[in-house]
């Protein structure tokens, strides 16, 4: 968002103005997974069964631990600690092939709860909405036209091919700012994960966490966060002062 004397350019929503000086916040960049869809639990289930099927132990909590990073790095990880070397391309695109395949086969994921109603306000605001998930869909637009029609474009979205390095390092959220052509202060991010907090942060962006799963808010705090919220509904309500935060 701009201010009210930049010549053609759209106010401050009235509801938003606040006394004192503030940051002008133009972009929320959202997570994916857990954000905007209730993925979560079933990514979880698949990466289990996925890794057990190819001699790889991992539980459910591990899932979310992980939750944000590239699959392959994901893989990698697991392999050079349970099988004492690093994973090979080919192991690595072979076990993210069956996770993938497990995970079509698990339950239709939903929006997750309040979602839309969060787009839909930040959309009123004026600001862009950004994507920045680990995912490696290459249906991805579609999916979040048919969920959330008018709200993301092509060309605010950052996925796994993208970049080179997935979170917790910083490149995801870099590379959003650097697609909205913004700075990050001029920018909130919306985040689940702990290492998607971590990679927010290490860009140097304000983030939210809101906890969609089983993990305590202390491990997203501890990762960083801002602030914690329970929901989307809670998000919802905090937008205003988020947005007009001192």
């Amino acid at each position: 968002m701009t201010d009210n004397n930049s010549k053609g350019r759209a106010e401050r929503p009235s509801f938003l103005n606040t006394q004192g000086s503030y940051p002008e916040v133009k972009a929320i960049l959202f997570d994916m997974d857990g954000v905007l869809f209730d993925s979560m639990p079933n990514h979880a289930e698949a990466w289990v069964q996925a890794m057990k099927a190819n001699g790889l132990k991992m539980t459910h909590r591990d899932a979310y631990m992980h939750e944000g990073r590239t699959g392959e790095g994901t893989i990698d990880i697991f392999a050079r600690a349970q099988w004492g070397r690093a994973s090979t391309e080919e192991e690595r695109q072979y076990i993210y092939k069956v996770k993938s395949e497990i995970f079509n086969t698990l339950p239709y994921v939903l929006p997750m709860d309040g979602a839309r109603e969060v787009l839909q306000a930040v959309k009123a605001m004026g600001l862009m909405r950004v994507v920045v998930t680990g995912s490696a869909q290459r249906s991805l637009l579609e999916r979040l036209d048919h969920n959330f029609p008018g709200i993301f474009s092509a060309g605010l979205m950052v996925t796994a091919f993208d970049v080179t390095n997935g979170k917790p390092h910083p490149e995801p959220y870099l590379t959003g700012l650097q697609k909205a052509g913004i700075s990050a202060k001029e920018a909130i991010v919306v985040e689940n994960a702990p290492l998607g907090v971590e990679a927010a942060k290490a860009a140097g962006i304000f983030t939210v966490a809101v906890n969609t799963g089983p993990l305590p808010d202390s491990v997203l705090a501890d990762a960083g966060a801002d602030i914690v919220l329970p929901n989307h509904h809670a998000l919802l309500e905090a937008l205003p002062s988020l947005v007009a935060r001192p």
